[in-house]
C-alpha cells in the first residue's frame, strides 16, 4: 500500500506552530468528552476513550490535563452536547475530502464548510458521494530505525492486518476495532510508536504536482483551523517538498 502520503500528511501536521497545537489540545478535549459520555470514564471499558488517551500522549498533552478531561466530561451534567456530523466533497485537482466535525450547532459548522469548499476551488457534496472511495481502519506509525523484517513480523503477530514502508518510517494497518490492542503489544516489544489512530483509507489516491499540492495543503489548514473540524480525511497523493528529505 502506498499510505496515500500518511507520512507526509504527519509532518505537514508536526511543522505547524504553537497556535495550531492549542487548537489541537482543545479538538482531543473534545472527543474525550464525547467518548466519555458515549462509554463512560473508564478506559479499560471504552476503547474509544483509550485510543483518545494515546493521541492525546502521542500529541504530548499532560496526563493532568487528560484527566482533567476525563473528570470534567464524566461529571458534565447540563453541559455542552456535541454532535457528530461528516462532510464530503471535492477539493482542489478534484481531491476527495471526507470530514468529520464535532459541533454544538450544525447550521454554523455547515455554513463554515461549506465557505472552505468554496473559497479553495472544491464543491461540498451530499452525504456519501465520496465516503464508498474510503475504508476505515487503524493506521499506526513507527519509526523507521528498526529492522523491516523485524517490526513487519512483531506487527502481524500482533494482530495487523498490513504493513507498508513509507520513506524513513512504517505503517501498520489494523481493523479499526483491533487499534488499542495492535499498539499495545507494540509497545510491549519495545517498538517506538509516533501516532496511532483511526483513518479513512482511500480505495485509489489522486498523484498532484507541486501547485496542486499547495493548494491541496492550504485547504487542509483552513479546515484544521476550524474548532469544529476534527479530522481531515483525503485521496491526495501529495508532492513532498524535495528539500526537506
Amino acid at each position: 500500500m502506498s499510505g496515500h502520503s500518511k507520512w507526509a500528511n504527519i509532518k505537514h501536521r508536526k511543522a505547524k506552530g504553537d497556535a495550531a497545537k492549542a487548537n489541537v489540545f482543545t479538538k482531543i478535549g473534545r472527543e474525550i468528552s464525547v467518548a466519555v459520555k458515549q462509554g463512560g470514564p473508564d478506559p479499560n471499558a471504552n476503547a474509544k476513550l483509550k485510543d483518545i488517551i494515546a493521541k492525546a500522549r502521542e500529541n504530548n498533552i499532560p496526563n493532568d490535563n487528560i484527566m482533567r478531561s476525563i473528570k470534567k466530561a464524566s461529571g458534565e451534567a447540563g453541559g455542552i452536547n456535541y454532535e457528530e456530523i461528516t462532510y464530503e466533497g471535492y477539493g482542489p485537482a478534484g481531491v476527495a475530502f471526507y470530514v468529520e466535525c464535532l459541533t454544538d450547532n450544525k447550521n454554523r459548522t455547515a455554513g463554515e464548510i461549506r465557505h472552505i469548499f468554496d473559497k479553495s476551488g472544491g464543491a461540498l457534496g451530499t452525504t456519501g458521494s465520496v465516503g464508498f472511495m474510503f475504508k476505515r481502519r487503524g493506521v499506526i506509525v513507527v519509526d523507521g530505525e528498526k529492522d523491516e523484517d523485524a517490526v513487519m513480523l512483531a506487527a502481524l503477530d500482533a494482530g495487523a492486518e498490513d504493513f507498508a514502508s513509507d520513506g524513513d518510517v512504517y505503517l501498520i494497518y489494523t481493523a479499526s476495532p483491533d487499534l488499542s490492542s495492535v499498539r499495545e503489544k507494540l509497545e510491549k516489544n519495545k517498538i517506538e510508536i509516533i501516532s496511532s489512530e483511526i483513518d479513512m483509507i482511500p480505495e485509489n489516491t489522486a498523484a498532484l504536482d507541486e501547485e496542486s499540492t499547495a493548494k491541496v495543503l492550504k485547504m487542509i489548514d483552513k479546515l484544521d483551523e476550524n474548532d469544529d473540524v476534527q479530522n481531515v480525511f483525503h485521496n491526495a497523493e501529495l508532492k513532498e517538498d524535495e528539500s526537506e528529505e
